[in-house]
């Protein structure tokens, strides 16, 4: 059962009469109605098209937050072998929202790490809606350092609206935790690369996402703050998120003029739910040709091109 944005509803009714026509169909074998569900599939690819050429960031927003999206356990599942998860901060326990372990890509041994918000009700709330707390963070400044000690690139897989903000969390450490784990990112002698999967929310992002190569998916967003929160703030109204998301500048468009993304990952027509397997496949040859990119960079040179990207931020789209 496909999940329809609220954009997305002409395209609903659509698709729909085309489904019931077929149904109609199986129940009755003498009916024929492959020429008006075609007629019906062509105008519902056609308004697809339109709908999709031209996102407004709002709209990209809801299209990054897909339920059916692909989450950071699908990626990890079909893109790396021999995966072996590590748990655990060593100070205070295990945080569900935060995935991590040893695995390779294609022959490449890696450490990869990302948020996970969950496919279900039940998995949702167990992984806390991908909003890691001070213990993933600090499970993520173990597995980044572990790493570094073994020479093993990083790669990191940015999903989440934002670190948790309960009084638990804050109580441990919250800000502190997302400091250490920024700065775990800017100094280990490792490749780093990041990609923004789905929403990169505020510092709870930028822990992860501090990189030598930051990539986002097409339709994936990057900001300080949800539209939403941007616009109870500045106008003490939610309900003007439309406003606050084109005044964020969060889409991978504006985010590659500003230096804050170096790459767009391209997603197929109508978003990453609607072809999931190419979607990941995309991804995976992305983050091999970034890794590529990095091989022969030593060191100290893989900390002086983090450091040199960080500084230059937004530089190049001040004018813009």
């Amino acid at each position: 059962m496909t999940n329809y944005l609220d954009f997305e509803k002409p395209l609903a009714e659509i698709e729909g009469k085309a489904e019931e026509l077929r149904a109609m169909a199986r129940a009755n074998s003498e009916m024929n109605v492959e020429a008006e569900a075609g007629a019906l599939d062509r105008k519902a690819a056609d308004l697809l098209r339109d709908l999709y050429k031209n996102l407004t960031p709002w709209r990209k927003c809801q299209v990054a937050r897909h339920p059916d999206r692909p989450h950071c356990r699908d990626y990890i599942e079909t893109l790396f072998t021999e995966y072996t998860p590590l748990a655990g901060d060593r100070a205070f326990g295990e945080d569900d929202a935060v995935m991590g372990g040893l695995a390779r890509l294609g022959d490449r041994p890696v450490m990869v790490i990302g948020h996970e918000k969950g496919n279900d009700t039940k998995s949702r709330i167990a992984r806390n809606f991908g909003m890691a707390r001070p213990e993933g963070y600090r499970k993520a400044v173990r597995l980044m350092e572990m790493a570094d000690r073994f020479g093993l690139p990083v790669v990191t897989l940015v999903d989440t609206p934002g670190a948790y903000p309960g009084k638990g969390a804050e109580e441990r450490g919250q800000a502190e935790a997302i400091a250490r784990a920024t700065e775990t990112c800017l100094k280990i002698g490792v490749p780093l690369i990041s990609v923004i999967i789905g929403e990169g929310g505020s510092g709870g992002a930028v822990a992860f996402a501090s990189a030598n190569r930051v990539a986002m998916l097409d339709h994936s967003v990057y900001s300080v703050i949800s539209p939403e929160g941007c616009a109870s703030i500045l106008w003490k109204d939610s309900e003007k998120m439309r406003e606050a998301a084109e005044a964020l500048r969060l889409t991978a468009q504006d985010l590659i003029k500003l230096g804050v993304a170096d790459r767009i990952i391209d997603e197929p027509l109508g978003g990453a739910h609607r072809d999931r397997d190419t979607t990941i496949a995309a991804v995976g040859k992305a983050i091999s040709a970034m890794l590529d990119e990095l091989a022969k960079k030593d060191r100290a040179a893989l900390i002086k091109d983090r450091r040199e990207k960080f500084l230059k931020i937004g530089s190049k789209g001040l004018a813009a």
